[in-house]
């Protein structure tokens, strides 16, 4: 998808802005339309509300179409029909293109239960969730009526907006929905920094494999160059940090146990605003470690 500037948006014309923010809103062109009225934008924030208040004031009946032109999730014949490029992202950002049989068929119990009692798609913004706080949702919510499941959804639909909306437009200021996860890696040992320590971020699942997220190596600061997650949302859901201090400790001629008494530390925590900024510092000899929430 290619960016455009908030400066283009602002003097294009009315077609070509509808054509470029057409998809913020699945299927639903008619909100880029009614914003497109309200230019120039001063900024990303001030157009993200124009698009949210057209949607705010639409009738029941565009809303319920909004809403009903959102795919399932994880449904292999929409799949195989061609979901927009948006949402195959989004679906993908959360393995929902790789999940095994029993995850399946799950997923289709729940969509269909949800489609049965409200008549409309269950809508989640998956990029910030992972397969099991998906069907967590899914269970707290079915019991829910229709008006409270009809908020629900349109409440998701502008999470998932904005998402695509700050991924699409360049502007001086940012929607604020990404958030961050960082670590630190304190040698307590020499009273320094760790450099050099191998770290592996893994995602929890209890209905799967677990996934490995991504695979860093403390810096000269004892930090990674980038954040674990950053850019985006930190999915909800349970996280393990794996830290390889046995192997960092033998390179710098630390006297060890064979095998030593720590070769990899296993810090557990849980994730539970995707906006957050989350830091997990690990500060470690070769016999004891500590662990805090840091800012």
């Amino acid at each position: 998808m290619s960016q455009v500037s908030l400066s283009d948006l602002n003097s294009c014309s009315k077609s070509d802005f509808v054509a470029a923010l057409a998809n913020i809103f699945e299927h639903s062109p008619w909100i880029a339309e009614q914003a497109a009225s309200f230019r120039p934008f001063a900024g990303l924030v001030q157009l993200f509300d124009a698009m949210k208040a057209a949607v705010d004031h639409a009738s029941p009946e565009l809303r319920l179409a909004l809403i009903k032109a959102h795919p399932d999730l994880a449904d292999k014949t929409q799949r195989a029909a061609g979901l927009t490029m948006e949402s195959d992202a989004e679906q993908n950002s959360a393995g929902l293109d790789r999940l095994s049989d029993a995850e399946y068929e799950a997923f289709e119990r729940v969509n269909n239960a949800y489609r049965a009692k409200f008549g409309f798609p269950y809508i989640v913004c998956v990029r910030r969730q992972t397969k099991d706080s998906i069907l967590r949702d899914f269970a707290r919510r079915l019991p829910n009526d229709a008006m409270a499941e009809t908020q629900r959804s349109i409440e998701e639909i502008c999470r998932i907006a904005a998402l695509r909306l700050d991924l699409l437009v360049t502007s001086a200021d940012r929607l604020k929905v990404h958030g961050r996860l960082s670590t630190h890696v304190l040698d307590n040992y020499s009273g320094k920094p760790a450099a050099g320590v191998e770290i592996e971020l893994v995602e929890l699942s209890e209905l799967g494999a677990n996934r490995v997220v991504t695979r860093a190596t403390t810096n000269s600061d004892g930090r990674t160059d980038a954040p674990l997650i950053g850019g985006r949302p930190v999915p909800i859901g349970r996280y393990e940090l794996r830290f390889s201090v046995g192997k960092y400790f033998a390179a710098r001629g630390v006297p060890l146990s064979d095998p030593p008494f720590l070769e990899k530390i296993p810090l557990r925590f849980s994730v539970s605003e995707p906006e957050g900024h989350y830091h997990v510092p690990l500060l470690v000899t070769p016999w004891s470690y500590t662990t805090y929430r840091g800012s």
